[in-house]
């Protein structure tokens, strides 16, 4: 049975609910009841309920307040609020601290019966919700396969920072210190078994092509798989001893050889360079990837090693595939600390291409800076000699290091840029908004209605005025009408109603209400002796 707590200073309405609602048989216990906020609020500190059914309007604590409170005890809590026909402006109060429906009076005892009865539903939901939650929590925990999967999937699709996903998964496994490091084997059927087939086909190969991998590699704890596609297997082989990779070794052959005989079907197989840390696990399987298929071009079903192929190669790939695209998307969001992260990626694989010699180093640097200038579209685009002057500066750099700081700076000045004239965008955009609302403060406009006539997106225009402004929208029509109201009120001639009608409150209870929740005093005691001649 839930508990429910009946909160109003009107006896009569309380009884009511009491004797005409069928409590039990709709699942709830006998309600306790209360005739003030702060009665409420000690039942509610000593016992636990499920449901708060209260009066908007009482002396003292109001419905709204004890809504806020009941919110901050209990957060599960439903509650239900009672309001006469001009207190709605009440009610939206109310739903903003957390009520989840409001009945009009007089009441109705079947529409009050029909909101119990959802209210049960959303509280048996919830608690279903949390008991699978559970359930899904202790078979996870119970599964170590299916979490060393889940992990090696996380950590090659660089979905976090390392980090993060080492924090994730704290609790749900243990990861070994990687005293001997790892190594990353990538087992991918090739492109021609699966070409031509039939659906049930491709199901089956697949199906034989994951069991063959799981019974190769079962027998050895330091191997954790992870089916990253129909026909693509990622096994990260951690802390290998000398014999557990001769025994690997042999597992290629038995891999390739089943799918060869049984399934006419080919394997290649990439073995990555060694890894000493979890943060190069997504490079080193992309590495190994790309020799994959660089090999396959060349014949299907072989085993592939990373250090066959030419580093130079991988860094001409990764600019193109992987650095141009990569950091394009990050200059969209603005986000400058995902560009600053980005660009020391870069600066590492340029520093790296030195080992190789300085001139192919200046070659990818120069190439990168091109494919740059060509794929930026600058709000005041540099003319043509600031371009041929960097051009310039990068032919008379003498390290990778220069030629780093170079691009850097580069990136920077672009989203310098970008994100001023943004920001004076969204500064004019906001400032128009504002003065809108300023001019029409009498009026009841929702946020959607502005979205609509600035041809903005509502949520879109919800965080950027957040962000500009420091406050909601909702928040600065509230606190503009108070101020306003607060320069009427000094005028003795205007009435307290008048006020309100005047900056747009439709009743003197809510204005009063919302008057001294924000000022301090009720606007009659702000007329009285409320003010300084500092506020006129």
């Amino acid at each position: 049975m839930l508990n429910v707590l009946i909160v109003d200073d009107e006896i009569s309405h309380v009884q009511g609910l009491v004797r005409f609602i069928e409590w039990e048989k709709l699942g709830y216990a006998a309600p306790s009841t209360a005739e003030s906020g702060e009665e409420a609020v000690e039942m509610l500190q000593g016992c636990e309920f499920d449901v708060l059914i209260s009066d908007v309007s009482m002396p003292g604590m109001t419905g709204i307040e004890l809504a806020a409170e009941a919110k901050r005890l209990h957060p599960h809590i439903q509650i239900l609020m009672i309001s006469g026909y001009n207190e709605f402006e009440f009610v939206q109060d109310a739903i903003h601290v957390g009520a989840q429906a409001y009945v009009l009076k007089p009441l109705k005892i079947e529409e009050v019966a029909s909101r119990l009865q959802s209210f049960r539903s959303a509280i048996e939901m919830r608690k279903e919700v949390v008991e699978q939650t559970r359930e899904l929590e202790k078979k996870v925990s119970g599964s170590v396969k299916l979490v060393k999967e889940r992990f090696v999937d996380d950590l090659i699709a660089e979905a976090l920072p390392v980090d993060e996903l080492l924090a994730s998964w704290d609790g749900l496994l243990t990861l070994p210190e990687l005293d001997s490091g790892y190594q990353i084997i990538v087992l991918g059927l090739d492109r021609n078994p699966s070409s031509g087939q039939e659906a049930k086909q491709r199901m089956l190969l697949g199906s034989s092509f994951k069991k063959t991998v799981e019974i190769a590699f079962s027998q050895d704890d330091s191997i954790w798989l992870a089916q990253t596609s129909f026909d693509e297997f990622v096994a990260l082989h951690v802390n290998p001893s000398p014999a557990a990779r001769a025994k690997t070794e042999k597992q290629y052959q038995f891999i390739q050889s089943i799918m060869s005989e049984q399934y006419g079907a080919s394997v290649t197989i990439g073995c990555s360079r060694e890894g000493s840390a979890w943060e190069e696990a997504p490079l080193l399987y992309r590495e190994i990837r790309f020799s994959m298929t660089k090999a396959r071009l060349i014949a299907d079903g072989q085993i592939v090693r990373y250090n066959e192929v030419e580093p130079g190669d991988f860094a001409a790939y990764r600019m193109h595939d992987e650095f141009i695209p990569g950091l394009l998307k990050r200059l969209d969001s603005g986000d400058a600390g995902q560009v600053a992260e980005y660009m020391n990626r870069i600066k590492d694989a340029l520093l790296a291409t030195e080992n190789a010699s300085f001139s192919y180093a200046q070659a990818f640097a120069m190439s990168f800076l091109g494919e740059l200038i060509r794929h930026l579209k600058w709000k005041n685009e540099p003319d043509s000699e600031a371009n041929i002057l960097l051009w310039r500066q990068m032919l008379d750099c003498g390290s990778a290091l220069q030629l780093a700081e170079l691009l850097t700076g580069y990136v920077q000045r672009y989203l310098d840029t970008e994100q001023k004239a943004q920001l004076n965008q969204q500064h004019n955009l906001i400032r128009r908004v504002s003065l809108f609302i300023e001019e029409r403060l009498h009026e009841h406009w929702t946020v959607k209605q502005l979205a609509e006539h600035f041809n903005l997106n509502a949520s879109y225009l919800s965080v950027l005025f957040k962000r500009e402004m420091g406050r909601t929208i909702s928040e600065f029509v509230q606190d503009t009408r108070i101020e306003r109201a607060r320069k009427l009120l000094q005028d003795p001639n205007i009435k307290v109603y008048e006020v309100a009608e005047q900056v747009g409150i439709q009743t003197t209870a809510y204005f009063t209400y919302l008057f001294k929740k924000l000022v301090g005093v009720t606007p009659q005691e702000y007329r009285d002796y409320g003010y300084s001649p500092e506020d006129k």
